[in-house]
């Protein structure tokens, strides 16, 4: 039966960034198709672990700041030594600085392409070999964005970084085909997160953003849950190199 192929079930997923927000959505998610989850961030996600937990799955807390590269090898090592496998990453994990062009700064470039892009390609790579060795392929889900499409204003590292995401994805995709690992991103649309709040609470900015999505409003974590999952499952495993827009329909307009 085809929804068959939509479950995880003896999958362990590696989600970078499942504290709260879009991470903590695709957690749950994945957990809601029967994965378990190794949760990756800098603090204990003690919320995420009571989601997972509570649908029956196992959870895994992997402390490691990804604005360095130096814990990536521990992070599939534990996971492995934790949970016995690692089937399905997601790059989730992603910040945002924000200022003029003429007044941005190299830490803050620096910063944000170093977890956005440096991290997510050393942790896809660490991963990519963990599931070579295990010989029964994998997926690899990345999170761009609608900046990966277009350049936005007063965020150049993260249009950079989010457009070289969409990128590496092709890449990693035309790679790891051989082996079985599917490489695809989902570009969330206008997410109301921690990351967008400066932009709810702007009467204008909010305005003009939701006069452009023909959904109608700003979206939830929830509203990635089942991209995630396709992208995650052997339902997908004839897509690789691909950009899931979910959007509200913000790029048809």
């Amino acid at each position: 039966m085809i929804l068959d192929s939509f479950r995880l079930d003896g999958k362990v997923a590696v989600v970078t960034g499942a504290r709260k927000g879009l991470g903590f959505g695709i957690a749950e998610g994945l957990a809601e198709a029967g994965a378990d989850i190794v949760g990756v961030g800098p603090l204990p996600m003690p919320e995420t672990e009571k989601a997972v937990t509570s649908l029956g799955r196992k959870f895994l807390y992997v402390e490691a700041d990804l604005t360095s590269q130096e814990r990536i090898p521990d992070i599939v090592a534990e996971t492995v030594a934790g949970l016995g496998s690692l089937d399905i990453l997601v790059n989730n994990a992603g910040i945002i600085r924000r200022a003029d062009f003429l007044e941005f700064s190299e830490k803050d470039w620096d910063d944000v392409m170093n977890v956005n892009l440096k991290s997510l390609f050393f942790l896809s790579q660490e991963a990519a070999r963990q599931m070579e060795k295990q010989g029964r392929g994998g997926k690899i889900v990345n999170i761009a964005s609608m900046l990966s499409f277009q350049g936005g204003i007063r965020v150049p590292s993260y249009t950079a970084s989010k457009s070289a995401v969409g990128g590496l994805t092709k890449l990693l995709a035309n790679e790891l085909a051989k082996y079985g690992i599917q490489v695809n991103a989902i570009a969330p649309g206008y997410m109301a997160t921690d990351n967008t709040e400066a932009l709810q609470k702007d009467p204008v900015r909010n305005k003009e953003i939701l006069a452009r999505i023909p959904a109608g409003r700003w979206g939830t974590p929830d509203d990635l849950k089942g991209a995630a999952v396709f992208l995650s499952s052997a339902a997908s495993d004839y897509l690789t190199g691909y950009i899931v827009a979910v959007d509200g329909g913000w790029l048809s307009r």
